[in-house]
């Protein structure tokens, strides 16, 4: 693209054409808008006070310290006074480019990659300016003092968010690559970024939730979740799937995997090559994993104690019987790992000992520091929860799913928006974002115990945490354990998971670091040797301390993690078929609970 494009003339009447079908798109644009259910209050801006009190603590901060505020706007004025300037000049002097570009600090920036933004005055321009006003926005909220550190956190982040939903990336007139599309297609991107937005909103009852993946390429139990298995259980709250040994003996001590009820369980079974379900079967084990049902206004009433009584304590019942053992190795993921080390403690309470050992993958125990989501567990975000479950009974998958895409806005939100809507894209054929986007609403009760008493109050953590008739403590967690945390994770920081596994009352800890994040940190078979992962069997140092002496080891934590394993599994016993031990087989592998879409539920 040139200052000087023009669209050729024999092109026009195509692009005439384009116009008027947007013409006729935009009636349905505006009967699903018609259509739309008020926001829920979960997703309502914060009350006033917020801003109210920053107001306060900047004006606290001009009566006291005039000077470093002072110091700040004017660096603020000069930098786009001479940027001005500096674009005139070039204007003046006949220059059909931009000033000499700017040297870069920190990572590049994925917004602004297209060459136009750093030769072409007009987009250097802006994008400049933007970067000046991010800076000094930034910059404005760090010279707040007067102001609770809870509050100013949050200030952060909702400033963070202005900043980011102005950017010049997100405007058709100001996006070189998505006017560049609509030149080279005669307008076609847009009647096709049109139609991108207008089935999403006809999808999604008038919410705008932008579409990361192409639906029609993946069939659950067809092109992903295709381990063999069998559905040998199922309640209310969940079904048990056995999957089929791959190997003529198997450790006599089974596996119950109890996967986050947030998200399907079959992120540990995309495909085989990174299969954690078929690995975990291969190498000799008889593994049970959890399938949650994917609750609707009828689970208003179903709390924590039924997902511990209905869902955990009968799962391992479940697998004790089926392979007439007297314990289990037990493995929770995310919340389901914070569960399980609820249900540990409950059991110590009862006398139960039928867990031999406990694995947590990313889990809490912790939340004594609030971490990225101390911006939506204050009182006017919690409250507003609450209206949404006292109206609908659940809290809805997609609240949940704007909640985590506003902590990544840029790659989760604005990102793919202006990829389907600016540029006309299909959505890419990605199994992990198909996972990502099938997720499960949550029981109302359940939902506010867990905001209230682990997340708000850190009750488990502090021993006071009431539940079944039980006061149970994370120092109730005695069991052998493993905990594997990831470098990058965002939504259970490892240095959160490690402060949680120190308070746990077992003899035998184990920590394990690995690189990436939330899922890629977790779902990392070993071949690759993409992310590796450290080890420090000192558990007594702060996490700093722990990782700076932690030894690195390149590659997968699984064969780790399974050798630590394999020593509280038992003999080799012959390999178990499933439907031959008093449980018949309902289905097969992946079920039907699995099955059911969140978003189906409420159209």
């Amino acid at each position: 693209m040139t200052t000087n494009t023009v669209v050729p003339s024999e092109n026009r009447e195509k692009l005439e054409a384009n116009l008027k079908r947007i013409d006729e798109l935009s009636q349905r644009l505006i009967n699903a808008l018609t259509a739309r259910h008020p926001t829920p209050n979960a997703l309502n801006a914060p009350d006033s006070t917020l801003y109210a009190k920053a107001a306060q603590a900047y004006m606290h901060e001009w009566i006291t310290n005039p000077a470093k505020l002072i110091e700040q706007q004017v660096g603020y004025w000069g930098k786009t006074v001479t940027h001005f300037i500096e674009a005139q000049q070039a204007l003046a002097a006949g220059k059909l480019e931009a000033p000499a570009p700017k040297p870069q600090t920190g990572r590049p920036d994925k917004r602004f990659q297209n060459p136009l933004w750093e030769t072409h005055p007009y987009f250097n321009y802006i994008k400049e300016q933007y970067l000046i006003n991010a800076e000094a926005i930034r910059g404005a909220v760090d010279l707040i003092e007067d102001l609770d550190p809870i509050e100013k956190k949050r200030l952060s982040y909702f400033s963070k968010q202005i900043v980011d939903m102005f950017a010049p990336t997100n405007f058709l007139a100001t996006n070189p690559d998505a006017l560049m599309r609509a030149v080279e297609t005669e307008g076609e991107s847009l009647v096709k970024g049109l139609e991108n937005l207008v089935a999403d909103l006809e999808a999604n009852n008038g919410e705008m939730i932008v579409r990361l993946v192409d639906e029609g390429a993946f069939e659950v139990g067809g092109n992903i979740a295709t381990a063999e298995g069998d559905v040998v259980f199922r309640n209310k709250m969940m079904e048990i799937i056995q999957y089929k040994a791959t190997t003529e003996t198997v450790h006599e001590t089974p596996i119950v995997l109890f996967p986050p009820w947030i998200n399907k369980f079959y992120i540990l079974d995309l495909k085989p090559k990174n299969s954690l379900i078929r690995w975990i079967v291969d190498q000799g084990y008889t593994l049970f994993v959890v399938s949650w049902v994917n609750p609707d206004h009828g689970y208003r009433d179903t709390g924590m104690e039924h997902y511990v009584e209905d869902g955990f304590l009968k799962a391992i019942e479940v697998a004790k019987d089926i392979c007439d053992v007297p314990k289990v190795n037990a493995v929770g993921y995310c919340i389901a790992g914070t569960t399980l080390s609820i249900t540990l403690a409950l059991m110590k309470k009862r006398g139960d000992k039928s867990v031999k050992s406990a694995t947590f993958f990313t889990a809490l125990t912790d939340f004594s520091d609030q971490g990225e989501f101390t911006p939506f567990l204050q009182e006017d975000f919690a409250e507003g929860i609450e209206q949404e479950i006292t109206q609908e009974g659940i809290l809805p998958h997609f609240i949940m799913a704007r909640t985590f895409s506003f902590l990544r806005s840029n790659d989760l939100i604005y990102g793919p928006a202006i990829r389907s809507y600016m540029l006309g894209e299909t959505p890419p054929a990605f199994d992990l974002l198909y996972w990502n986007g099938d997720g499960a609403n949550l029981p109302g009760k359940m939902f506010t115990q867990y905001l209230r008493g682990l997340c708000q109050r850190n009750e488990f953590a502090e021993g006071r945490y009431e539940l079944c008739g039980e006061t149970l403590s994370v120092k109730d967690v005695d069991v052998p354990l493993m905990s594997i945390a990831t470098e990058t994770d965002h939504i259970a920081a490892a240095r959160d998971v490690y402060r949680g596994v120190q308070m746990m009352g077992s003899k035998s800890k184990t920590f394990v670091l690995g690189q990436s994040g939330h899922i890629a940190g977790i779902v990392n078979p070993p071949g690759k040797d993409k992310y590796g992962h450290y080890l420090n069997d000192n558990l007594s140092e702060s996490f700093d301390d722990w990782k700076a002496h932690a030894e690195y080891h390149v590659g997968s934590w699984w064969p780790h993690w399974e050798k630590w394993l394999k020593k509280r599994s038992g003999k080799k016993v012959p390999a178990r078929i499933a439907g031959d031990s008093g449980y018949d087989v309902l289905e097969a592998a992946p079920g039907s609970y699995v099955r059911l879409k969140a978003a189906k539920q409420f159209q």
